[in-house]
């Protein structure tokens, strides 16, 4: 389900995500994941798409009129200390980096994060715009 590149050295990672982080993410230089709120002991990214895309439509949309797919890439190695977590059905699997380590995750993140699907409530047929 993760996507690896031919050289198997970084693995590409998605995160649904609502306006609030996305500032933040971009207040980074699109570089890193802000810090996690004492709610939020555990820092999530998925390991497909298509599964993103469910959180921020499904969540982050009714939740923020808006939600975002991010996509970003990581060191294989390094994310590799980290078991995928399956959350529900087969293609539902993601990473839980704690907390505390998020700052050590975000050194590890190849390049930069970028936005690739861009949900927004509608009012004339319920279902988000894409």
């Amino acid at each position: 389900m993760e996507t690896r590149h031919a050289d198997a050295s970084v693995v590409t990672l998605w995160r649904p995500t609502g306006p609030e982080e996305l500032a933040l993410v971009q207040a980074s230089g699109w570089r890193a994941w802000p810090p996690r709120l004492p709610e939020q002991p555990i820092f999530y990214p998925v390991l497909n798409e298509d599964y993103a895309i469910r959180i921020a439509h499904g969540w982050n949309v009714p939740a923020h009129g808006v939600g975002y797919v991010t996509r970003f890439q990581v060191d294989a190695n390094f994310v590799a200390r980290y078991p995928v977590q399956q959350a529900g059905g087969e293609t539902i699997l993601e990473l839980w980096i704690p907390a505390e380590e998020l700052e050590e995750f975000n050194r590890h993140i190849i390049g930069k994060i970028e936005v690739v699907h861009e949900f927004r409530a509608t009012s004339v047929s319920g279902e988000a715009a894409r």
